[in-house]
C-alpha cells in the first residue's frame, strides 16, 4: 500500500487561479496536438504503439535535465517519492497511452475517447468518497454540460460499442483520472519538473517492455508525411511530438493541478479535445462541423460551471495543510 498526503481543498487566490488555469489551458492545447501530428504517421505505416513509445521517450530525454536540476541535490525527495513516480509512469503515463490504443482494436476513437474523457467525473466521485469533498450544484451542472458536448464533439451518435473496447477505454480512463490526481498533490515536495521527467522515464520504460514482449505491435517506416501540404522527413514531427505534445503538456499539468486542485484541473483538460480538433484543422484541413463547435461551447459552459462550484467556503484550510491520506493501491 502507497500512501501519500492528500491535498486540502485549494483557496483561489486570483493571481494564483489565473496561473492554473493558464498551466491548464497551454498543457491541453499541446496535448491536442499529438494526433494531428501522428495521423499522418499511422498513415504511412507506423503503428500507434511505436509512435507513443518514442514520443514518450523524447519527452522524456527533453525533461530528464530540467528534473533533475529542478531536485538541486535534494536527492531524498527522489526516494520519498519513488512509489508516486511509478504509479504515474505506469498509469497516468504508460497506461492511459497503452491502454487508449488498445480499445481501438475494438471501436472507433469517438466512442473510447468519451469513455476516457470521464475521467473528471471519476475525479469528482473520488474527492467526495475518499475526502468528503462534496461536490456543489455547480460542479453537477458542469458534469451534465461537458458530458453533452462531448457527445456532440466526438460525433459518437450511432457508434457501436464494443465490450473489450470499452474495457480498455476504460482502463485508459483509470490512468487519466491518476494523472489529474497526482498532478494535485504536492504533499511530497516533489518540483512538477522532477515529477514529470521520473513518470515519463518511467512511462517510456514501461511501454518499450510491453513493446518488447509483443504485447503491443511496433511498427515504423522511413517514408516522408505531409502536413497542410509540406512535406518532412519523417523523424520531424517527433520532435514536435516529443517537445509539443509530450514535455511541455506533461509538466504544465502538474503546475496547473497544483494550483487549482484536481476536480476543476480535470474539467479544464477536457478543452484538449476541443484543441484537437482546432489543430487537426490547421495540419490536416479537417474542417469541424457546427454541431462540434456547438459541443465546445458546450464543454466550455461546463468547464465555467464547475469553476462556480470550486469557490472555497469560508475558513477553507490553505493548499499547504493536509486533510487526510490519500491510499493508492
Amino acid at each position: 500500500m502507497l500512501v501519500v498526503d492528500a491535498p486540502s481543498r485549494p483557496v483561489f487566490a486570483p493571481s494564483r487561479t489565473s496561473a492554473g488555469v493558464a498551466f491548464a489551458l497551454l498543457s491541453a492545447v499541446s496535448f491536442g496536438t499529438s494526433g494531428a501530428l501522428a495521423r499522418p504517421l499511422l498513415a504511412n505505416g507506423w503503428s500507434p504503439g511505436a509512435v507513443v513509445t518514442i514520443r514518450i521517450a523524447l519527452g522524456a530525454l527533453i525533461v530528464l535535465p530540467f528534473g533533475v536540476r529542478a531536485l538541486r541535490g535534494r536527492w531524498h525527495l527522489l526516494r520519498r517519492g519513488a512509489g508516486v513516480i511509478a504509479l504515474y509512469g505506469v498509469l497516468a503515463v504508460a497506461g492511459a497511452q497503452f491502454c487508449y490504443f488498445a480499445s481501438l482494436q475494438y471501436m472507433q476513437a469517438g466512442p473510447a475517447l468519451l469513455i476516457e474523457y470521464t475521467a473528471p467525473a471519476v475525479v469528482v466521485l473520488w474527492m467526495w468518497l475518499r475526502h468528503r469533498l462534496r461536490p456543489t450544484r455547480w460542479t453537477f451542472v458542469g458534469i451534465a454540460l461537458a458530458a453533452l458536448g462531448l457527445v456532440l464533439v466526438l460525433d459518437v451518435t450511432g457508434a457501436h460499442f464494443h465490450p473489450a473496447g470499452a474495457a480498455w477505454a476504460l482502463a485508459a480512463m483509470v490512468g487519466a483520472a491518476t494523472y489529474f490526481i497526482i498532478n494535485s498533490d504536492d504533499r511530497l515536495g516533489l518540483p512538477p519538473l522532477a515529477l514529470a521527467a521520473g513518470g515519463l522515464v518511467v512511462g517510456a520504460i514501461t511501454l518499450a517492455v510491453l513493446g518488447a514482449l509483443r504485447l503491443m505491435p511496433l511498427a515504423a517506416s522511413t517514408d516522408a508525411v505531409t502536413y497542410a501540404g509540406l512535406a518532412l522527413p519523417w523523424w520531424a514531427p517527433f520532435l514536435a511530438l516529443g517537445l509539443v505534445s509530450t514535455a511541455v503538456p506533461y509538466v504544465t499539468g502538474i503546475a496547473a493541478g497544483r494550483r487549482l486542485g484536481s476536480r476543476l484541473a480535470s474539467f479544464l483538460g477536457l478543452s484538449e479535445v476541443l484543441a484537437a480538433i482546432l489543430w487537426s484543422w490547421v495540419l490536416l484541413a479537417e474542417l469541424p462541423r457546427p454541431v462540434q463547435f456547438a459541443g465546445g461551447a458546450l464543454v466550455l459552459l461546463g468547464v465555467v460551471a464547475v469553476k462556480l462550484g470550486e469557490r472555497p467556503a469560508p475558513g477553507a484550510l490553505p493548499p499547504t495543510t493536509a486533510t487526510g491520506p490519500i491510499s493508492l493501491p
